[in-house]
C-alpha cells in the first residue's frame, strides 16, 4: 500500500475478531471484485496485482505486529500464533521450537476448507497462503520462511519453518 492509503495508515483491530472470520469476511468482498476485475482488465493482470497488493499488506501487517507484542525475536512471533488458531482455525503439531527455528505442521487448515466452501478455493492461496512469508518480512527481516507443501494445494498437510538468520558478527582486525 502506497503512503497515500487512509486505511493502511490507520490502526488495524480486526485481529479481534479472529483471523479465520477476518479472512471470510474479506474474501466475501475481495472475491466478487477480483471476478469482475478480471472481466473488465484481464484475469492474470488482475491477479498479479490483488497478490502484489495481498503481499504488501501482509509484510505492512508483520511490522504492525512486532510493534503490538513488543519484539520481533522468533519466539515472541511463536507466541502470536494463538490469532492464527483462534475459533479451531488450524490443528497445529509443532515439529522444533527453539530460539532460532520454529518449525510445525498444520494438518487441518479450516482457511482451505472456508475457501473451499465459499467455492473460491482458487483464491486461497493468493488471500491467505500468500501472505506467510511475506508477513514475517515484516516481522523481522532477518527471520527465514519456507514451506514446500500445503492443504490449500492439495497436501496432506503445511509445513512451515522459520528459522533465525544469525547477525553478522563484525571481525576485528588486529
Amino acid at each position: 500500500m502506497t503512503d497515500r492509503d487512509p486505511v493502511a495508515s490507520r490502526p488495524d483491530t480486526l485481529n479481534e475478531i479472529g483471523v479465520l472470520r477476518r479472512r471470510e469476511i474479506e474474501a466475501r468482498i475481495v472475491a466478487p471484485l477480483i471476478e469482475r476485475f478480471a472481466t473488465e482488465f484481464g484475469r492474470d493482470r488482475v491477479l498479479d496485482l490483488a497478490r502484489e497488493v495481498v503481499v504488501e499488506v501482509a509484510r505492512s501487517q508483520g511490522r504492525a505486529l512486532a510493534e503490538m507484542v513488543g519484539g520481533n525475536d522468533l519466539e515472541t512471533f511463536a507466541g502470536t500464533l494463538s490469532a492464527w488458531t483462534q475459533d479451531d482455525a488450524l490443528v497445529v503439531d509443532v515439529v522444533n521450537r527453539t530460539d532460532t527455528e520454529y518449525a510445525f505442521n498444520v494438518t487441518r487448515c479450516r482457511y482451505a476448507e472456508m475457501y473451499r466452501t465459499l467455492g473460491i478455493a482458487e483464491l486461497g492461496a493468493l488471500l491467505s497462503c500468500n501472505r506467510d512469508g511475506t508477513m514475517i518480512e515484516g516481522f523481522n527481516e532477518r527471520i527465514e520462511f519456507t514451506r514446500t507443501q500445503t492443504i490449500m494445494s492439495g497436501a496432506s498437510h503445511c509445513d512451515f519453518v522459520y528459522r533465525l538468520e544469525p547477525q553478522e558478527t563484525p571481525v576485528e582486525l588486529g
